[in-house]
């Protein structure tokens, strides 16, 4: 409130005081109370501006010092960190043994220099409501595909991106790009994929849910399927977000900064692009869902000890300075079982822990 209002306000007490008004429901009435207007009064009753503003405060003990917060902003502009979020520049300073500040220390410093606008042409996510439910407690149980358009840099033609998603460790298991939509190529990638996976050797096969496309629901697919003991399972028709896993996945393709925008120039060029995205998103990107680990790791069931070693370290970092830090550390327990389009809360607790725990055929 500026110093005219507070001598408004002070004034119209007054006026309503002389008339016989009590002081303390005038002050009422204007919506102040009475310690209020008393500590607005100077000693020789002038009203007085409100100071606070321009008091001039110390910095906190546990702030980062000029140093500290250059060396943050250098990080997060190196060029390996150029276009990765603090969210995901932190663990991977972890997994080296590095602890500089948290990812809010890191986006308050980024946001101080006019560095935290919103990159690329996604647009905001937007909430979608959840069907059918599949659970996975391990690798190799449930797994997601479809198939998308990969376009050609000639107008009218596409190729034809299949790919097959393990819904525990976000891993692409399996992928091919074809220039053609036929059902030979989705089933001769499901058998490709199982004998790559080991699928044989496991008493409970996985699941495969897919959408409603002809192409997954072929006869010549679903022989295959049959064949190898996979079980399908399929979206409700007209449904559009019920392989949400797999939508996602193609999202991100998509928006790549090396994905090109006027499209692909031949079949290769298309291969060796969806071979370097399957690498990246294996091997190189660390995952929010999955507490920022690689799918890679997660599937082959090295998360444990990474995310052990985080929290070593982040237990240190606290000790350290434990002027910094307003709780506990950060949470990096192992990711627990991961739930494909949950339709009922009731269903999730209901259903077993152990069930779906792979045992090796005899």
């Amino acid at each position: 409130m500026g110093l005219e209002d507070r001598q408004a306000l002070a004034r119209d007490i007054h006026v309503a005081q002389a008339a016989g008004a009590r002081l303390v429901l005038a002050c009422e009435i204007v919506g102040i109370a009475l310690r209020t207007l008393q500590r607005w009064k100077g000693v020789d009753g002038t009203i007085r501006p409100d100071d606070r503003p321009l008091v001039v405060r110390a910095p906190p003990g546990h702030a980062l010092s000029e140093a500290e917060r250059a060396q943050v902003l250098a990080v997060a502009n190196a060029p390996r960190f150029a276009a990765v979020p603090p969210a995901r520049i932190v663990p991977m300073l972890a997994d080296e043994g590095v602890y500089l500040a948290s990812e809010s220390t890191f986006s308050r410093v980024l946001k101080a220099h006019g560095q935290s606008a919103h990159r690329g042409r996604a647009k905001a996510p937007k909430p979608r409501r959840p069907p059918t439910t599949h659970i996975a407690t391990e690798a190799r149980q449930v797994w997601c595909w479809d198939m998308t358009y990969l376009p050609a840099q000639v107008l009218g033609r596409w190729f034809h991106l299949y790919l097959i998603l393990d819904l525990y460790s976000c891993k692409i298991v399996g992928w091919e790009v074809h220039d053609s939509d036929h059902a030979d190529h989705a089933a001769h990638l499901v058998r490709r994929t199982a004998l790559a996976e080991g699928i044989a050797v496991l008493s409970r096969k996985p699941v495969l849910h897919g959408d409603n496309g002809s192409t997954l629901k072929a006869t010549t697919v679903l022989s295959m399927l049959n064949w190898l003991g996979v079980k399908p399972s399929y979206s409700r028709p007209r449904v559009s977000d019920d392989n949400a896993y797999a939508e996602s996945l193609f999202r991100t393709a998509k928006y790549r900064p090396e994905f090109p925008t006027k499209g692909f120039a031949d079949l290769d060029a298309a291969r060796a692009s969806a071979s370097s995205f399957a690498h990246w998103h294996n091997v190189d990107d660390r995952h929010s869902g999955i507490h920022y680990v690689s799918p890679a790791q997660r599937h082959a069931g090295e998360d444990h000890a990474i995310l052990a070693a985080r929290h070593a370290l982040y237990v240190t970092a606290r000790e350290l300075n434990s002027a910094r830090w307003s709780g506990k550390t950060r949470n990096w327990a192992p990711v627990g079982p991961v739930t494909l389009n949950p339709e009922r809360d009731c269903v999730i607790k209901s259903h077993p822990e152990n069930s779906f725990i792979q045992p090796l055929a005899a």
